[in-house]
C-alpha cells in the first residue's frame, strides 16, 4: 500500500453469520455490523460483502478501507480455490480475485483460526509475550503461530495447523482407541479426537450416550465416572498435542480458543497433561482463556490486512 489507510475492515466468514468490524490504526473498532451468510448462493455471498464493506465505508466516512477476511477451511495455493469451507457456495471458488475486482481495493485472505491466534497477540491475551499460539478447540482443531505480534503464515499459509499431525499408534492403543480417518484425507488426526465433536465420539467410544460436551462435562462434576474417564482421556491427547508444539515452536503462551476454551478444568490441570509427555527439564509456558473469545476472528482479520499492508 503507498500510504497508510486510516480504517481497516475485518471480516469473520462463518456457516451461519458474517460479522465485519472496522478498526483504526490504534486498534480500536469503530464500527461492527452482523448479518447472516448466504451459504448456497454464491453471487448472493459476494453481494453480502460488497454490502457490508460499503456500509462501513459511509459509517467511518472516510477512504475505501482494504479488507482482511478470515476464512474456514483453506485456500489452494496452485490457483486459489477455496478447500474445505464451511460455506457450501464457496468451494471451489476463487474468491479473493472476485472480491478484489468487486471492492477496488486490496483484500487479503486469511485462515479464520490464524485471524484468532493475530487477535489475541495484539492486545489479547498474549500481548507483550514474545511469540504465542492460539489453539482453537471447536468444531475442529486448528491455530495460528505469532511471533512478535505477528502472524507467521508459512510457505503454504497453513502454519498452525496442529489438528492434522497424527496422534501416536501407541497413544491411541494406551486408551483403547480406534484410527480414526479424517476428512482431509489423512488418519489419525488430532481434530478427531481433541475437537468439540472428538470429545463427544470418546464418550460413545468409552461406552457414553451421544451428549454434546455442556453435557459431558456437567456429568464429570457430578461425579460420573465414565464422564470423568472421557475428559482424563481427552486431556491426555490433548496434552500429547500440544506438548508436540512446545517442542516444534516453543511459544512464550498458549492462548485456547472455541467452544472448548470455556472448560475451566482445562487451565488448571492442563499444564500437568502437557508436561507428562515432555522430556525432563522442559518448562509448559502459560496456557490463557482468550481475551476476545468468539470475536476476534473479525477483529484478527482486520489485524491481518493491517500486517500484510506494511509487509
Amino acid at each position: 500500500m503507498s500510504s497508510k489507510p486510516e480504517f481497516f475492515h475485518g471480516i469473520d466468514i462463518g456457516g451461519s453469520k458474517i460479522e465485519l468490524v472496522s478498526c483504526d490504526a490504534a486498534l480500536a473498532i469503530r464500527h461492527r455490523q452482523r448479518i447472516d451468510t448466504p451459504g448456497r448462493d454464491y453471487e448472493a455471498f459476494l453481494d453480502a460483502v460488497y454490502g457490508l464493506v460499503l456500509e462501513a465505508d459511509r459509517q467511518l466516512g472516510g477512504a475505501p478501507a482494504p479488507v482482511g477476511l478470515g476464512m474456514p477451511g483453506v485456500t489452494d495455493p496452485r490457483n486459489g480455490e477455496q478447500l474445505s469451507s464451511n460455506v457450501p457456495a464457496l468451494n471451489g471458488r476463487r474468491l479473493l480475485p472476485a472480491l478484489q475486482q468487486r471492492l477496488a481495493r486490496p483484500v487479503v485472505l486469511g485462515n479464520d483460526c490464524q485471524c484468532f491466534a493475530l487477535s489475541e497477540a495484539q492486545g489479547g491475551a498474549a500481548e507483550g509475550r514474545a511469540s504465542m499460539f492460539g489453539a482453537i478447540l471447536g468444531t475442529g482443531a486448528g491455530g495460528g503461530y505469532c511471533v512478535g505480534g505477528r502472524l507467521i503464515r508459512g510457505y503454504n499459509g497453513l502454519a498452525g495447523e496442529w489438528g492434522h499431525w497424527s496422534l501416536p499408534a501407541g497413544l491411541l492403543a494406551r486408551h483403547r482407541l480406534p484410527l480414526l480417518d479424517c476428512p482431509c484425507g489423512l488418519q489419525g488426526c488430532l481434530e478427531r479426537y481433541v475437537s468439540g465433536p472428538g470429545l463427544a465420539l470418546l464418550y460413545r467410544q468409552l461406552g457414553g450416550p451421544a451428549l454434546d460436551v455442556a453435557a459431558i462435562a456437567a456429568r464429570a462434576a457430578a461425579g460420573e465416572v465414565g464422564a470423568q474417564r472421557c475428559l482424563a482421556v481427552h486431556l491426555d491427547l490433548l496434552g500429547h498435542g500440544l506438548a508436540s508444539l512446545v517442542l516444534a515452536l516453543d511459544p512464550h503462551a498458549i492462548v485456547l480458543g472455541g467452544g472448548l476454551s470455556k472448560l475451566d478444568h482445562l487451565y488448571a490441570e492442563l499444564p500437568a497433561a502437557v508436561g507428562r509427555h515432555l522430556f525432563k527439564g522442559a518448562q509448559v509456558p502459560p496456557i490463557l482463556p482468550p481475551r476476545f473469545g468468539d470475536a476476534g476472528g473479525a477483529r484478527g482479520a482486520a489485524l491481518l490486512v493491517r500486517q500484510l499492508g506494511t509487509d
